[in-house]
Formats: structure tokens, C-alpha cells, sequence
């Protein structure tokens, strides 16, 4: 989860001396200083590095004063001027959340930088390797060789140069994850979109 030394608190907006048909002084977005609404436009811009999506709550918590029914209030004065500007992205309602994506008509231009994700060949391993990640993450190599019984440094190592897993150095050992580049592959909006496993101990999809 995102995570700040200090909640932000948004600074007052200047006012401006004069008579009554002054004019109003311009918006902290107008004139490039930093707004709570330009704040959740950056946290969604970076996202969770697991993919999920961001809540009102989460955003709202770290913002000093701002309310998560401000925050989604924000969100859509936002999503209201993507539109108006014609931008090629949006803000997307995902489960409980918002995630910042391309608009699905520009989908070409990111398969073209980034090769399109339904082209992975992946073998049984690595999709076990995955599957854990996505059910038992995030996971240090040694949790992974351990449940699946044999070394798995170098399938790990594949799926992070094809972009399915990255890799969290906080702590004192590394942790896989999952990307959004595994949603998207296995269609999933969310890891709570994961099929849910038959027993306790399942934990392939």
C-alpha cells in the first residue's frame, strides 16, 4: 500500500485584496501548484505495485482533511475532464476501487511498445510458479522452491523479464508479486477476481 512519512495537507488557496468584481484568484490546478485532486490524479498514475486497484479510503488516508466520498468526488471531476480533453486514458471503477488505464482504442499503441499480452506461451511451471504468486503472495524465492518442492530462481527470473511478476526489495528478502501485465493476461480485473480454490491448501486457478 502507498505509504507517506506525513498525511498531505493542501495549502490555502491565495486571495486576492480589491473590491467585490476582482477577479476570483485561479484554481491550485490552474496555475500548477499541487491540489488534492492533482495528488489522486498522481496515486493512480503510479498505482499499488501489485496492480489492484486504489479505494477512496486508501487515497483518502493519505491526504490530511479529504474524505473518501471527496475523493470519489474527485475521481469524477477527473473522468470529466479526460473526456472533455479527449485524453487517451481514464479512470476505471475496478471492484471496491479506480485504476488509471489506456482507453481500449489506443490498445494498439501499447501492443506495439509492449508486444500484446495474450501472445505469452507459458509452461506448466511457470503458470504454478504464478499461481502461487497470485493465491500465496507475495512470496521470497525460497517460500516458492519450498511449495513446489524444486529450485524455481529461474523460472522466477523468467516471468520477471516477461513482466508477470516484479519483484518488492522492502524488507529484509525480496518478494514476488504479480503485475497487472498477469491480469491482463488471464482476464482478471482484480486478485479477488482469482478463482477461488476447492479446498484450503489448492493453490492453482
Amino acid at each position: 500500500m502507498l505509504q507517506a512519512a506525513e498525511p498531505y495537507a493542501p495549502p490555502p488557496l491565495r486571495t486576492t485584496a480589491g473590491t467585490d468584481d476582482a477577479e476570483p484568484p485561479p484554481s491550485a490546478d490552474d496555475d500548477g501548484e499541487v491540489s488534492p485532486r492533482s495528488i489522486v490524479e498522481a496515486m493512480l498514475f503510479v498505482g499499488l505495485p501489485d496492480g489492484r486497484p486504489l479505494t477512496a479510503r486508501q487515497m483518502a488516508a493519505l491526504m490530511r482533511g479529504v474524505r473518501p466520498a471527496e475523493v470519489d468526488e474527485l475521481v469524477r471531476e477527473l473522468r470529466e475532464q479526460y473526456v472533455a480533453n479527449n485524453c487517451p486514458y481514464e479512470i476505471a471503477s475496478v471492484a471496491e476501487g479506480y485504476r488509471m488505464q489506456l482507453r481500449s482504442e489506443y490498445s494498439r499503441i501499447r501492443d506495439k511498445l509492449q508486444g500484446r499480452t495474450r501472445q505469452a506461451r507459458l509452461s506448466a511451471a511457470a503458470i504454478e510458479v504464478l499461481s502461487l504468486a497470485a493465491y500465496k503472495g507475495p512470496l521470497t524465492a525460497d517460500e516458492v522452491s519450498n511449495l513446489r518442492g524444486s529450485a524455481s530462481g529461474h523460472l522466477l527470473a523468467q516471468l520477471v523479464r516477461r513482466r508477470l511478476l516484479a519483484i518488492d526489495r522492502r524488507g529484509n528478502k525480496p518478494r514476488y508479486t504479480v503485475t497487472q501485465r498477469f491480469l491482463d493476461l488471464f482476464g482478471l480485473d482484480s486478485l479477488q477476481d482469482l478463482p477461488q480454490p476447492d479446498g484450503p491448501s489448492a493453490a492453482a486457478p
